[in-house]
């Protein structure tokens, strides 16, 4: 079993124009191994009018980043951290920091 990066986890880009940028993951994106980040990646996009209400121009949006640029953030110890997996008393699974034991949520 895997402790990947889910919707809602707060990550930290460690690699590219990005790096050092912390937010929270919006949207995961499996088959192509890519995230949203709230407040990460941002592009310009040059669109055209497409009817007489849209209007052309250029919009900054956010784009999808590689999982592996990012890593999980642990509040906790104030920095990115790896996530391993352990059972609880009552057999379910939980994701913690392997830094230090807290418990990133309940599956």
């Amino acid at each position: 079993m895997k402790a990947g990066i889910r919707k809602n986890d707060f990550v930290m880009v460690i690699k590219g124009k990005d790096r050092g940028k912390k937010g929270r993951v919006l949207h995961v994106l499996p088959r192509e191994n890519r995230i949203l980040i709230e407040g990460v990646n941002f592009v310009k996009k040059h669109t055209k009018p497409r009817s007489a209400t849209q209007q052309g121009g250029i919009i900054t949006m956010e784009k999808p980043i590689s999982i592996s640029n990012v890593q999980y953030f642990c509040m906790r110890c104030n920095k990115p951290v790896r996530l391993g997996i352990k059972k609880l008393d009552d057999k379910t699974d939980v994701r913690v920091c392997k830094k230090c034991g807290e418990i990133a949520e309940i599956k």
